[in-house]
């Protein structure tokens, strides 16, 4: 899933190329967690991909593109306004004295510091055992370079530790330590 304000969608650029290739539609569950911008829309209508919404089958043809374009259009009026208000609130309580962001005065124990790194490296430690099979076949494969398994970890949509699908050898690295100790 990608989410976000700006319209870069790399995998939604991957599910078009897809769909382009094999002459089937795209599915999207649902319209308003696609996109609050006509621009962004207007792109997707003129990929020549045909885009079905689970949650609007109704919408095809000219008459859904028109319906849909004016869905997307109130969405972007209604991301505006929300902006603007989330702002003008936030001034509003800048004004007030009120401290935003940061640091607002509580400061972790050390048990609670503790606790959470405990909590992280348990969670490296269980990615990196789900993760040993893949490996071992990587390097069964005569890869073993950390760029050459970065490498054959994004094309086989591998997802890394920060939710990406582009493997780096500075992730590789810390993946093979973390296993080889």
């Amino acid at each position: 899933m990608e989410s976000g304000r700006n319209d870069a969608r790399p995998e939604l650029d991957k599910a078009l190329a897809s769909a382009r290739a094999h002459r089937c539609p795209i599915l999207i569950a649902k319209v308003d967690r696609l996109t609050r911008s006509v621009s962004f829309l207007s792109r997707l209508l003129e990929s020549g991909v045909e885009v079905r919404f689970c949650d609007l089958p109704q919408i095809e043809g000219p008459v859904g593109k028109f319906m849909l374009n004016q869905m997307v259009a109130v969405a972007e009026l209604e991301a505006g306004l929300i902006s603007a208000r989330t702002k003008a609130a936030l001034q509003a309580a800048k004004a007030r004295g009120k401290v935003l962001g940061g640091n607002r005065g509580q400061v972790p124990s050390d048990a609670a510091r503790a606790a959470s790194t405990a909590a992280v490296k348990a969670k490296a430690d269980a990615r990196s055992t789900d993760l040993a099979p893949i490996i071992a076949e990587i390097r069964a494969d005569g890869i073993t370079s950390a760029r050459g398994i970065a490498k054959a970890l994004t094309e086989r949509g591998i997802e890394t530790p920060r939710g990406s699908y582009t493997w780096g050898t500075t992730q590789v690295t810390r993946l093979l330590e973390r296993l080889d100790a």
